[in-house]
């Protein structure tokens, strides 16, 4: 039911995909990911340096035989990052599936491709996906403005965002930002997608390698309870409020510049949050799907139920006798 051409690009069971986060995606939860029939990927850098990526990607195929992918972000950083260097790793590792994100891969098409990678250009803007299908890319991750981490600057919703970039480009298309359940996964095929992107609900997850306190955090908080940063330095992320969160929120209000920010900015301070449960200790991205978080599963009975409840939900709507065909405005006119 469920067999996509997000499914066949990629070579996996379910279309479904686990987003790229920060000091998360790493090797157990990957693995589990992809034995659970979606597509798990590692974030690159997480990893100080490529050789230290390239071990994790041996570690990962210790775990799992599935295929699964490297996201390498790029977006501007405090500190310079050796984006060659992690190319390299990738395609010395053979791994085939590489999601990119934030400015355009152009300058490292020919020689992913080269490598027989599939790129999939994760990107918050229809004319996004426009380039990233004339440079060569194999799929579009559109984010939606209710994701985790970096929505964009024009806060266009997936309900509204998933069918313009799906007409817009000839690729396939997978919907990021706000997915969470089998309802999620229904919604964005009917609006043309090939599959889901989850971030913020495979945080909650047994395998998911986080303290057990922000996991409980997540449980326990609503589709109010995320907020936006760096709005004024225009690289807007979601995150849960904290008191992190507030007080940049509270410095960019007197126009705090980024390197006044920077402290709190770190990503080591959000790895102190993952590690100790610190929960005001820094900035955990995190999208407003947080409200469809109860429960703290294994990722294959995640994966399972979402699959179970999408199979539930075609079932209902198809013996509704009150699903019919729209009505063509000529029609009611004549009424």
């Amino acid at each position: 039911m469920f067999k996509t051409r997000i499914t066949e690009l990629l070579g996996i069971k379910y279309p479904i995909t686990q987003g790229g986060m920060m000091w998360l995606s790493r090797a157990e939860l990957v693995a589990a990911v992809s034995n659970a029939g979606a597509l798990g990927i590692i974030t690159a850098f997480t990893f100080p340096t490529p050789a230290e990526l390239a071990a994790e990607i041996k570690k990962t195929r210790t775990l799992t035989d599935k295929p699964f992918g490297v996201n390498i972000t790029l977006l501007p950083t405090l500190r310079p990052v050796d984006i060659d260097g992690y190319i390299g790793a990738v395609i010395d590792s053979g791994v085939k599936i590489v999601e990119t994100a934030g400015r355009s891969p152009e300058q490292y098409m020919e020689r992913l491709k080269a490598a027989g990678v599939k790129v999939i250009h994760k990107c918050t803007a229809v004319r996004f996906a426009r380039t990233a299908q004339r440079i060569g890319c194999d799929a579009i991750s559109i984010d939606g403005f209710e994701c985790a981490g970096a929505p964009g600057e024009e806060d266009v919703t997936s309900l509204v965002l998933i069918p313009l970039t799906v007409d817009a480009v000839e690729i396939p298309v997978i919907a990021s930002g706000g997915f969470g359940d089998g309802r999620g996964l229904v919604a964005a095929l009917a609006l043309g997608a090939s599959g889901i992107n989850m971030g913020t609900r495979f945080m909650a997850t047994q395998e998911c390698a986080i303290h057990p306190k922000v996991k409980e955090w997540l449980v326990k908080s609503s589709e109010r309870d995320t907020m936006f940063v760096m709005r004024s330095l225009r690289n807007t992320e979601r995150v849960l409020r904290n008191a992190t969160a507030e007080k940049v929120v509270e410095m960019e209000k007197r126009s705090a510049t980024i390197e006044e920010l920077a402290s709190l900015l770190s990503g080591k301070r959000g790895l102190e949050v993952y590690e100790t449960g610190a929960l005001d200790k820094g900035l955990v991205a995190c999208g407003q799907v947080v409200g469809l978080v109860h429960d703290i599963p294994t990722v294959k009975e995640l994966i399972d139920r979402i699959i179970k409840e999408a199979e539930e939900v075609i079932s209902r709507v198809a013996a509704r006798d009150s699903f019919k065909p729209l009505r063509k405005p000529s029609d009611v006119a004549k009424q």
